[in-house]
């Protein structure tokens, strides 16, 4: 049997949160939350052990720059592929700094988005 890796997507708007659900649904991967803040992203996080996520920069409460610090304090060996926006590239890289494994550019299409998931997990 096929080892289904188990993904968080944490992303405040719902559309995009649906639409990464059915891409990663689609390419076999199991969506095991779905975060609308980064407060939640970590704590998502802690409960469910994902084997990635896909982090939104621009979240309330806390951005996706501290909840990647946060997250990768309590696991050194955790997979997050940044999505971020046109002019987020400062943030991006501080969140790839924290220990994120890749930046996708919103809007995300499925062969990027695959590709970097991909890579994270090399």
């Amino acid at each position: 049997m096929r080892n289904v890796k188990r993904i968080l997507i944490a992303d405040d708007a719902e559309v995009v949160r649906l639409s990464l659900k059915t891409l990663l649904f689609a390419a076999g991967f199991n969506v095991v939350a779905e975060a609308r803040t980064g407060k939640e992203a970590v704590q998502l996080y802690e409960q469910h052990k994902p084997d990635l996520v896909t982090m939104d920069i621009s979240m309330p409460e806390m951005n996706g720059v501290e909840a990647t610090k946060q997250i990768m304090a309590m696991d050194t060996e955790a997979r997050i592929v940044v999505c971020s926006a046109l002019g987020q590239q400062q943030l991006a890289a501080e969140a790839v700094e924290a220990g994120a494994k890749h930046i996708i550019q919103k809007p995300l299409f499925n062969d990027r988005l695959m590709s970097a998931i991909n890579k994270a997990f090399i």
